[in-house]
């Protein structure tokens, strides 16, 4: 849906994120950063007024665009599954974060903006059971397993699940970030260290049931309104098939 200008630029050639990703792996593994759990938290603009009205469910068609890779990825209790787990069987709502992003329009926008959308598809009886959440960190060095545990407190059990995952290290996560097309970038000091942030282009991936990405949010159309009506354009277009089904 539409596109926003990079929150700073990203460059996607695989060779540059993994050296990069590698020398914040390396810094961030002599630092030994932690993070506290996100709260869902009314400052933050996720639930900006809309400047226009989405169309209704069912009345449009969200078209196929790409197949969502697979790796092996961790989940909080430092399992290694595949991610095609996550990605399958039902339509998945899927995002990349790094949890000490501070920056009010990316990670915490979609942190904030995926519990909106959790809260609504929860109450919708059509939807609780087809439905999952996750968040895929991109910053394997910080993003530990229990790091991701401790992150996904804020998101208490309500009957949707939301899948909190890392990797175990750069080279396995690369493959997910080129074939998911998210950028990364690592700024690096004159010596070649990593320096500041992690800097990234804010997207949001919907896949069907099929493990098929079906739209890409960026923080434009990042609205949960926007989101649960393609979720249940997904369902509905899914009806023909669930009612031939034997």
């Amino acid at each position: 849906m539409g596109s926003s200008a990079p929150r700073p630029c990203a460059e996607p050639r695989v060779g540059p994120i993994l050296a990069r990703l590698a020398a914040a792996a390396a810094l961030v593994a002599v630092a030994g950063i932690v993070v506290d759990a996100h709260e869902p938290d009314d400052t933050l603009p996720a639930a900006i007024t809309m400047d226009f009205v989405p169309p209704a469910p069912g009345s449009y068609a969200l078209h196929p665009i790409m197949r969502a890779p697979d790796g092996p990825v961790l989940d909080p209790a430092g399992r290694r599954l595949p991610l095609s787990r996550f990605t399958a069987g039902k339509i998945t709502l899927l995002g990349f974060i790094y949890t000490s992003c501070a920056d009010a329009r990316g990670c915490p926008l979609a942190y904030q903006v995926f519990h909106t959308v959790r809260h609504r598809v929860s109450e919708d009886p059509d939807l609780r059971d087809h439905v999952r959440l996750v968040s895929l960190s991109f910053d394997p060095a910080r993003d530990t397993p229990a790091v991701m545990r401790h992150y996904a407190a804020g998101a208490p059990p309500n009957g949707v699940e939301w899948a909190f995952l890392t990797t175990e290290q750069p080279r396995t996560l690369v493959p997910l970030l080129d074939g998911f097309g998210q950028d990364v970038r690592v700024e690096l000091d004159s010596h070649g260290r990593a320096a500041g942030p992690l800097a990234h282009v804010l997207k949001v991936f919907l896949l069907d049931e099929g493990a098929v990405v079906r739209e890409i949010y960026t923080t434009a159309y990042l609205y949960p309104e926007v989101i649960v009506n393609d979720i249940k354009t997904l369902r509905l277009a899914d009806q023909p098939r669930r009612k031939a089904a034997p």
